[in-house]
């Protein structure tokens, strides 16, 4: 089904790579007009050739470059929170600034875009928010993953918080929680360990459909959030996972 967004526009963070960059694509087709952004602003040459696509260089740590991104793009209808940063190590590993980015990245990247673009969407009466959490947060967790589990269980707190604040203004919270995602930076990641081979299969053993998921798997629960298909939806927590959680 097309047009599932026609007429909507949309924001999305973390638009460069993976998931964000899938999200774009996706709602593009479903005929949003979407502002990608992102810290880098090459990595968004390649979606300027979409003609309902519009990029802008944005970093979510930096309130001031928030602003004036909110000021140019004005309201939307969609907001999608995907940029996020991986840590890797326990609670013995992680350093203070590795938690510091974590937080500035995946919680306070989100408060900064969400009270950024809410007030539009209260004014409007309408609007839909997607967080990007993770299945490691309040959910589940995995080995070394201290600073990036403690923040997306956060941001899982964040949307449902803001999701029972504003649900009387029309406006809808939701986060997706993906598993393991076939993206460049979980590549990245297998490519760094000692064993790139048993890295991957790792990774793919916690699924229960003994695979990894896909940028559009996710992208495609995303574009059900915004549409007015999960209209009766606000403050939930849909999981993309491939079974590693039953």
């Amino acid at each position: 089904m097309a047009g599932r967004l026609d007429g909507k526009s949309a924001v999305v963070t973390g638009s460069g790579q993976g998931i964000g960059h899938a999200i774009v694509l996706g709602f593009a087709r479903e005929g949003c007009c979407v502002w990608a952004t992102s810290r880098s602003i090459d990595p968004l040459k390649q979606l300027e050739k979409i003609g309902s696509v519009r990029t802008r260089q944005l970093d979510v740590t930096r309130p001031e470059d928030i602003h004036a991104a909110a000021e140019e793009i004005g309201p939307v209808d969609i907001l999608v929170n995907c940029a996020g940063y991986v840590a890797s190590g326990t609670l013995l590993d992680c350093t203070p600034a590795e938690l510091e980015r974590s937080v500035d990245v995946n919680i306070r990247g989100a408060f900064y875009m969400t009270r950024a673009f809410l007030p539009s969407m209260c004014a409007k009466g309408v609007g839909a928010i997607v967080n990007i959490a993770s299945v490691l947060s309040s959910i589940t967790s995995a080995p070394a993953r201290l600073a990036y589990s403690t923040t997306k269980a956060a941001l899982i707190g964040f949307t449902k918080s803001v999701a029972i604040d504003f649900v009387d203004r029309g406006v809808r919270v939701n986060a997706v929680c993906p598993g393991a995602i076939e993206t460049p930076g979980l590549a990245s990641r297998i490519a760094a360990a000692p064993d790139p081979t048993a890295a991957r299969n790792a990774f793919i053993k916690r699924h229960r459909m003994k695979r990894l998921g896909t940028t559009d798997e996710v992208a495609d629960a995303c574009i059900f959030l915004a549409s007015d298909e999960s209209r009766f939806m606000t403050g939930q927590v849909l999981v993309v996972d491939g079974g590693m959680t039953l």
